[in-house]
């Protein structure tokens, strides 16, 4: 390697791609906090994020080019940055006399899910640093 040379995994491809991801169940685990933390707010009506789109988020990676690059060379990607959306949550079929709409057992199932995902993708991503680090090792 070059002396100076760093490699930032959270801008090459899939790495990008992950850690959005991962991004997403956070903020996605406020939101959810919220509605449990409000289920006693009169009117208060729950929200969720738009789901994670993995291809829109991989159809918005732009080409970035090498700066002094020569015509051999591969073209890098930059993802562009986006936040997360509010989407809408669906009609609720239970509603607190209060006018208040969160089901806990339902909320409680979506963080439980989020957790589940959010845990794959971290896996995942210490999978991929792993063979990574094996891939750049030298043999003994």
């Amino acid at each position: 390697m070059e002396k100076g040379f760093a490699m930032n995994l959270k801008d090459s491809g899939i790495f990008r791609l992950m850690s959005d991801k991962m991004a997403w169940h956070n903020q996605r685990q406020e939101v959810l906090s919220k509605n449990i933390s409000n289920a006693d707010t009169p009117e208060f009506r729950p929200h969720d994020l738009v789901q994670f789109d993995f291809k829109k988020q991989l159809r918005e990676t732009a080409r970035m080019p090498l700066a002094g690059g020569e015509s051999g060379h591969l073209a890098g990607t930059i993802v562009s940055k986006t936040g997360f959306k509010d989407g809408q949550e669906r009609n609720p079929y239970e509603t607190a006399p209060a006018g208040n709409a969160v089901v806990l057992e339902e909320q409680m199932m979506k963080v439980g899910q989020n957790a589940m995902e959010y845990q794959t993708v971290t896996n995942l991503y210490r999978k991929q640093v792993g063979m990574l680090k094996t891939a750049l090792t030298p043999p003994r």
